[in-house]
């Protein structure tokens, strides 16, 4: 006897068939037991199982849990004066080299308690899950110490399971060089004091750095992806937002498990991504609020079969949003995606961006029983609202969150 059975469905297992690249099942049911999938199939296959708990989901159409796999949920404070500085016209480059930006959070987040900021991120958590997420990427990144950087992580930590949610820390120290610091003794302290420090305490699941004219260079990326792939932590990449710096190229050499942003990625950076294996994560929110006017190249990741993740990428300067179904509106309204690549993207493909798809963002024998069921008549809804307000029901592990 399973633990639960869920029927009168429609199913989007992403896992692809001939035909079908959502892997759809129409009048379909799912078996869960210990919290995993036991079986997807045609209602009618599975009539004569038993379970402890049946569950009729009144004709709703089942995908995996959304899984947000960019985000910088926990700061100080917020950024609300930039977005006026902004809307006069200032560009983000204007506005970090006025004090503002990534630096004007490093000074709250280092006021800030951790309590407070525990406070805080559930608050942002909380909104996002209603919308559908079940599985979350936090990055720290706005401490740029030691002290702070591992405070954010520990409170990404302590987010874990809120919810139902469960959370993915990421180290993004080098996310801006703090003020008054040489640059040099901060990349090297990174390097050897801060990943170090974090791979001792377990606190994070990856490394990740902001390769941009305005954050790092190449050579000072590679140094921190060397320093953390010898402690066994896997790296990501902020790269091609402003300027194409090749960063897509660097992260590809190191088998990063995505880059993110990609507005200025070229030919030659798609193609390294496809042989790497490393996820693009589109992030619109960001897009849309920088104003910005190159989008990326969708349809180069398109031919050469980059996997496309999107994300929020919540964060309290250019992406503050706390709507995962909004975003992927964004996506296809502003980037040209399909409702199937959003869809794809906030689940299989995020997952993969977590390295995570051995566990989640399928529903298929052995998955982590992580899923939303949305009340819509097709799953192009999901791409279709703008600003859906979630699912109408959010099992984690099988059980309703």
């Amino acid at each position: 006897m399973w633990e639960r059975l869920l029927t009168d469905c429609h199913v989007a297992t992403m896992v692809p068939q001939p035909g079908n690249p959502l892997g759809i099942i129409e009048n379909a049911a799912i078996g869960i037991d210990d919290g995993k999938i036991v079986r997807v199939a045609k209602r009618t296959e599975l009539a004569g199982f038993r379970a402890a708990q049946v569950t009729a989901l009144g004709g709703a159409w089942v995908t995996p849990g959304l899984i947000d796999c960019h985000t910088h949920l926990v700061f100080g404070g917020n950024r609300s004066e930039e977005h006026a500085m902004r809307r006069a016209g200032a560009t983000y480059e204007e506005i970090a080299e006025a004090g503002g930006g990534i630096v004007s959070s490093v000074a709250k987040t280092r006021a800030a308690s951790e309590e407070a900021l525990l406070a805080s991120a559930r608050r942002r958590l909380e909104a996002l899950a209603k919308s559908g997420v079940t599985t979350i990427e936090v990055k720290s990144g706005y401490g740029l110490d030691v002290e702070t950087e591992l405070k954010m992580l520990r409170v990404a930590k302590s987010l874990d399971g809120h919810k139902g949610v469960t959370v993915v820390p990421t180290l993004l120290a080098l996310h801006a060089l703090p003020p008054g610091v040489d640059r040099r003794d901060y990349v090297d302290r990174v390097a050897k004091e801060t990943i170090p420090a974090v791979a001792r305490e377990r606190l994070a699941n990856s490394v990740d750095a902001y390769l941009e004219g305005i954050a790092f260079t190449r050579d000072e990326v590679e140094k921190i992806f060397t320093a953390a792939q010898a402690v066994g932590l896997p790296v990501r990449l902020h790269a091609e937002q402003l300027s194409n710096q090749q960063g897509a190229a660097l992260a590809a050499k190191h088998k990063a498990l995505s880059a993110d942003h990609l507005e200025h990625l070229d030919e030659a950076g798609v193609k390294a991504m496809a042989a790497s294996g490393t996820v693009a994560v589109l992030l619109p929110a960001a897009y849309y609020c920088l104003r910005d006017t190159t989008p990326p190249p969708v349809d180069l990741l398109r031919k050469h079969k980059v996997p496309i993740a999107v994300a929020t990428d919540c964060n309290p300067g250019t992406s503050p949003t706390l709507s995962l179904p909004l975003v992927m509106n964004m996506g296809c309204t502003l980037f040209g995606l399909t409702p199937e690549e959003v869809v794809a993207g906030t689940t299989v493909h995020a997952a993969r961006a977590l390295g995570l798809a051995h566990d989640r963002g399928a529903l298929a024998p052995g998955k982590r029983a992580d899923l939303c069921a949305w009340n819509v008549e097709n799953l192009a809804e999901l791409g279709y609202w703008i600003g859906l307000p979630g699912p109408d029901r959010r099992i984690v592990a099988g059980a309703d969150a």
